[in-house]
């Protein structure tokens, strides 16, 4: 893996192959490549992917074949061949076959594989087979954590550059002016999704330790909490996009985020848009963490539920320390490129270096 520079490129015509819906990341750095100069032409993965009812959507899923797979790839290349575009970007491309990413590379296309989750890691999610197997024809791979960078190379990868989650700056900002505790109507807060074991965790933080917990996230919540714990942690049944999300954040005295061991992640999206938002951050302590917020100053750690429940009482009536340590992390987030144009910036550096040998292709 090389170390990508953080020069400027020129604008390019990009095939953008991600999904748009609410409050996705996709959607997301589709913005900030606008934002950068390029010419984005999407295609939604979702209008194939979302096709029959439930049964059909899981049997395509993990066998990766049948008509709506065919749509979409002949969908790539027609998009690709009519716009002329100089780079096919695919946003965790479960459904490319190795005949698709080959015929753009006769064309002179270059291609990237953005993929933030581990199909190699312990969680074992469904319908990675083709995209495994896919791993040598792309471009250019895109991967946030080492170990997926080395396991990608011994796949036969051909370029790898790592950057790092981040956050949206048209989303995710700070509170208007004044903003304080009378304004903040949730005290101790996730927002988010029960994986691993957040769901014992928030349980005995409410439980155990008698903190004040509110949850927000998707409806499997439901399954994961007994019904007490429901009743009393998860007042609202619905995820929060965008806006709301922002406003979640802003409206907790402590925002709490966690790792996603299942991924094997090294940091987690959801603390660098807490930090933007302007919120008290009180994260799960990791290299990856401490080597982006100096620990209790522009964000506070936890190793485990113990420690995380001493933290919440020491700073959940200590409104100056957590407006001090949110202010300071959010500074952290800006000038430290917690951004994805930042980011962005960084993966299209290395874009350009692979450019004029996809090009030579057609010579």
């Amino acid at each position: 893996m090389m170390d990508a520079s953080m020069t400027a490129t020129r604008p390019l015509r990009i095939l953008y192959v991600a999904a748009m819906c609410r409050g996705w990341y996709g959607a997301y750095r589709k913005l900030s490549l606008e934002r950068l100069g390029h010419t984005v032409i999407p295609l939604d993965p979702d209008r194939f992917q979302n096709v029959g009812n439930a049964l059909t959507r899981r049997i395509y899923l993990r066998l990766q074949m049948g008509a709506p797979v065919t749509q979409m790839n002949t969908a790539v290349l027609e998009l690709a061949q009519q716009h002329r575009v100089d780079l096919v970007w695919f946003d965790k491309p479960l459904w490319i076959r190795i005949a698709t990413l080959r015929r753009l590379r006769q064309m002179g296309i270059a291609t990237v594989d953005y993929t933030i989750d581990n199909p190699f890691g312990p969680r074992n999610d469904p319908g990675f087979g083709l995209y495994i197997r896919a791993i040598p024809e792309y471009d250019l791979h895109v991967q946030q954590r080492d170990v997926s960078v080395q396991a990608y190379l011994a796949r036969g990868a051909r370029r790898m550059v790592k950057v790092q989650t981040a956050f949206e700056p048209t989303v995710h900002f700070p509170p208007p002016p004044g903003w304080s505790d009378r304004d903040r109507t949730r005290q101790v807060s996730f927002i988010g999704t029960p994986y691993d074991d957040r769901a014992n965790f928030l349980t005995s933080l409410w439980r155990e330790y008698g903190l004040p917990i509110t949850i927000s996230g998707p409806s499997i919540w439901k399954r994961k909490l007994a019904k007490d714990a429901r009743a009393a942690l998860y007042p609202r049944d619905g995820e929060l996009y965008d806006a709301e999300y922002r406003e979640g954040i802003w409206r907790s005295r402590i925002n709490l985020s966690f790792l996603t061991h299942g991924n094997q992640d090294e940091y987690t999206h959801k603390s660098f848009e807490i930090a933007a938002c302007g919120g008290f951050l009180l994260a799960e302590r990791c290299v990856g963490h401490l080597e982006r917020f100096v620990e209790d100053e522009e964000a506070v750690f936890f190793s485990d539920r113990k420690e995380c429940a001493a933290k919440i009482c020491a700073y959940l009536d200590d409104e100056p320390a957590r407006q001090r340590i949110a202010a300071a992390g959010q500074r952290r987030a800006v000038a430290s490129g917690y951004d994805n144009d930042t980011q962005m910036r960084k993966i299209f550096s290395v874009v350009e270096e692979i450019l004029p040998v996809v090009r030579e292709r057609l010579a």
